[in-house]
């Protein structure tokens, strides 16, 4: 069966977003971004909900049209396009770029769309994580952890009260200073190889 994946970018402290929603600290580079575009790339689809679809649909459909995007900025704007998108929105109703809208992330939704995707599936967006990793929906985490400490913003995991059994798949330090950490849900790991 598929796998729902969070892919995110993470301060050293935690937190995916400073005050004011900044996201200036993110050092992605030509070595993150050509890794992201390969592991991306190879997903069947994205899932997001509306607030991180739009940031994104603001920017990828037209990247590669930019004179001045560089080779791996262009690359992922292609795969971002062309890849099959699914946000859970209660108050969008429709979306461009190959997007399919779906009201509520219900764990019923989840698994039907793990079951029709034919691979694994992106996901982005701390709140719809935090929503499906309340009922045991994120299969794995793809942590992209930067050389910063913020102090201050919006912490990746909530005080929520959900424990969470990981183990750790693999690491990569690129020469920037973010360092990957891969984990996967320990019963999920078990069950699939």
């Amino acid at each position: 069966m598929s796998k729902i994946v969070l892919f995110m970018s993470v301060s050293l402290d935690g937190y995916f977003e400073g005050p004011d929603r900044d996201i200036s600290w993110n050092r992605v580079d030509e070595e993150v971004h050509r890794y992201l575009n390969a592991v991306l790339g190879s997903m069947a689809g994205l899932v997001s909900g509306r607030v991180t679809h739009e940031l994104l649909a603001d920017f990828w459909p037209t990247a590669d049209r930019d004179p001045a995007a560089e080779p791996w900025t262009a690359e992922f704007a292609r795969i971002w396009r062309e890849m099959p998108k699914t946000v859970f929105s209660r108050t969008l109703r429709q979306a461009d770029w190959n997007t399919t809208v779906l009201p509520e992330a219900t764990p019923e939704a989840v698994a039907a769309l793990k079951a029709a995707a034919g691979g694994d599936l992106a996901l982005g967006g701390a709140g719809l994580a935090a929503s499906l990793r309340a009922h045991g929906l994120v299969d794995e985490y793809h942590l992209l952890v930067h050389p910063v400490l913020l102090g201050r913003g919006r912490p990746l995991f909530p005080a929520d009260g959900v424990p969470e059994d990981l183990e750790l798949l693999t690491t990569r330090a690129f020469g920037n200073g973010v360092v990957l950490l891969r984990y996967a849900r320990a019963a999920v790991r078990g069950a699939n190889p």
